[in-house]
């Protein structure tokens, strides 16, 4: 399990979802918004 060692170490904005990835570096991926509604057929 990781450790935190750092809080509020990135001023997070609304609508993005931050992670680490493999190389260790912080990035941010804008968030999906419920995505499509289905036809009815």
């Amino acid at each position: 399990m990781g450790e935190i060692i750092m809080r509020n170490a990135v001023k997070r904005e609304k609508g993005y979802m931050y992670y680490v990835d493999g190389k260790g570096n912080l990035c941010r991926a804008k968030m999906a918004k419920g995505g499509r509604k289905k036809k009815k057929k």
